[in-house]
């Protein structure tokens, strides 16, 4: 992995869903790796399909303690670059945190599907958690087929976006989509820590992965495998 490129932190500009109901990133999934991420001194740029400041979904604001260790996370969020400015850049990899915000912004926007399939074509990482993989449902590879086709991840199930009462205010159930497009799901049980890794593409299924979907990413940026395929 070529760590003179930065690390793409791309994460949700949206703020609403279905009748006006907040939504956004949820912070868990941003702050738990960007601080992983520092710690292993893994350069980071913090972009969003609009830039600026990043709603945060308020059921995921955490008490005034979480919140002061998240405090320097918390701040990269308040002014993110515009992806029309960085995009073309070029990037070890990029990782997407989830948010129901990410179901309504990523899937179909074109400069995000255009930075991920260059850094993949490029030989870097793709991560994402959550809803975070909804960021790959536009993405085709060198022959046009969906990234996802014959690729195992995993990501937020539709049972878990049933328990939380949302699966009928998405665009579409992100387990149902990434399936349709011949992905192999393996998913764990509802809100339990479960991360995949396949090869260059390493995924987590929902905010309790946020920790270890970023220590696998870690892995595998010094491991060497992001020259892989």
């Amino acid at each position: 992995m070529n760590l003179d490129k930065p690390l793409l932190m791309l994460v949700t500009s949206a703020s609403q869903m279905g009748q006006g109901q907040q939504t956004g990133l949820w912070l868990e999934e941003f702050a738990v790796p960007w601080l992983l991420f520092r710690e292993k001194n893994i350069p980071m740029v913090v972009a969003s399909p609009r830039g600026g400041k990043i709603p945060v979904d308020p059921n995921s604001v955490p008490d005034d303690e979480q919140k002061a260790q998240w405090s320097e996370a918390i701040s990269a969020l308040q002014d993110t670059r515009p992806l029309e400015e960085i995009w073309e850049d070029g990037f070890a990899g990029v990782f997407v945190p989830g948010g129901h915000g990410a179901m309504f912004d990523m899937p179909d926007h074109p400069l995000v599907a255009a930075v991920m399939e260059r850094t993949w074509i490029q030989g870097g990482l793709l991560g994402a958690v959550c809803h975070g993989p909804a960021a790959l449902v536009g993405l085709r590879d060198e022959n046009g087929a969906p990234l996802v086709q014959n690729r195992t991840l995993t990501c937020f199930t539709n049972e878990e976006e049933q328990e939380v009462g949302l699966d009928e205010v998405m665009p579409f159930l992100l387990a149902t989509r990434l399936a349709e497009l011949g992905a192999t799901l393996d998913l764990g049980d509802k809100f339990v820590s479960h991360v995949v890794a396949d090869g260059r593409l390493v995924t987590g299924q929902n905010p309790q992965s946020s920790r270890a979907v970023a220590e696998t990413l870690v892995e595998v940026i010094y491991s060497g495998q992001g020259a892989q395929g």
